[in-house]
């Protein structure tokens, strides 16, 4: 019989991230680190509104685009805090996830052999979804020395003839790490002198303990070039929700809205009218959130000092990434041991690229109370193995 599959999706690997969940699940007593997941419940005004939604009978296909009652606020929103202005008929949709945002506008943009540029260590669906849109990924291995931020020399000694996109994952999972104005000023300069788009995914944007959020698209020039990405998982804890947006040129927008409309249809309804609450009324909630893992951030950056675990220090999303290269381990032997021996399951650096490689990510997407624990278990496993 003929091989029923296709040879472009055997090559595609399966995440990292959901190997070491899958195990986890099934031991007692484990502590998972593991998924970019809020353990906060998503606010209660937020489900109060799809409650009230369902009750009012509000179950059918929104439009393609999304609600445009969404759609205004979603506009409002960008500009009161991040000055970006997008129409929200023309240039805006709203999808399922940030990662049918990402998904589609490779689709729509990219043509056989056109190459994209991936900052790494980064979110694992960059790189299948490039090969899916018939793509050429091209990693750029980013550095801890430059707190993994992407830099011009780095990102000039990747551009070619057939680089056409480049991925901005900033603030980045599994870093943390984030680009400021200044860094992303050079960013564009380059990308402006190369004819490139930029698809920038923000999703964390709400999460900077830094400095406020800069996007890409906010700097001149740049708006035309650039597919913006953003979503409500994280921000507004509604991961389960599915629920996220890209805005973009007119021009590009509408070849991405039809492969949603063929995929598709729209994002789920009952999603959409709760997300009208969580941009209108939720700032609060957000800021008391992002205060919260602020907390849980500087104690890891603390426990890990007294450790002596090298580790830089990350000021978005809510994910940390040490080295544990001085162990003489790859990051999948060691993430591997320690779920084994200690019970705590995180994620090996290489998960997000071969960049990853000597490091593992640990979210701190998770109580107080549960990181105590674990970092008391990591301790305990790393002198262990500096014992030998």
């Amino acid at each position: 019989m003929r091989n029923p599959l296709s040879e472009r999706i055997e090559t595609i690997k399966p995440s990292g991230i959901r190997k070491f969940f899958d195990i986890v699940n099934e031991m007692d007593d484990a502590i998972s680190l593991g998924v970019g997941e809020p353990d906060f419940d998503t606010p209660w005004t937020i489900r109060d509104e799809a409650i009230y939604s369902l009750e009012q009978g509000r179950t059918f296909y929104t439009s393609n685009t999304g609600l445009l009652s969404l759609r205004k606020e979603i506009s409002g929103y960008l500009k009161r805090r991040f000055d970006l202005s997008y129409d929200p008929e023309k240039e805006m949709i709203v999808t399922v996830g940030g990662s049918e945002a990402i998904d589609i506008a490779l689709r729509a943009m990219l043509d056989p052999g056109d190459e994209v540029l991936i900052p790494e260590p980064s979110y694992v669906s960059y790189v299948p979804c490039t090969i899916l849109a018939n793509g050429v990924p091209v990693p750029i291995p980013l550095k801890e020395e430059n707190e993994f931020r992407l830099t011009p020399e780095e990102l000039k000694e990747k551009i070619t003839d057939k680089t056409k996109i480049l991925v901005l994952p900033f603030p980045n999972n599994p870093t943390g790490a984030v680009m400021e104005k200044k860094d992303l000023e050079k960013i564009a300069d380059i990308v402006k002198e190369h004819d490139l788009f930029v698809l920038t995914d923000e999703i964390y944007a709400e999460l900077t303990y830094l400095e406020k959020h800069v996007s890409i698209a906010s700097l001149p020039g740049m708006k035309e070039r650039t597919v913006y990405i953003n979503g409500f998982s994280k921000a507004y804890a509604m991961t389960g929700w599915r629920l996220g947006y890209a805005c973009a040129p007119e021009v590009i927008l509408k070849q991405m809205l039809k492969i949603h409309q063929f995929a598709i249809m729209c994002a789920p309804t009952m999603s959409q009218y709760a997300a009208v609450e969580a941009v209108k009324n939720c700032d609060d909630e957000v800021k008391k959130m992002r205060d919260e893992y602020d907390k849980r951030r500087r104690y890891l950056l603390d426990r890990f000092k007294k450790m002596n675990l090298k580790c830089f220090e990350p000021f978005g999303a809510f994910y940390i990434f040490p080295s544990i290269a001085e162990f003489g381990m790859t990051s999948d032997e060691f993430a591997t041991r320690f779920l084994q021996e200690k019970k705590v399951a995180v994620v090996p650096g290489n998960a997000f690229g071969e960049s990853g490689e000597g490091f593992i990510r640990i979210s701190y997407a998770y109580s107080l109370e549960n990181l105590r624990e674990a970092i008391d278990r990591l301790e305990e496993f790393i002198t262990e193995c500096r014992k030998g």
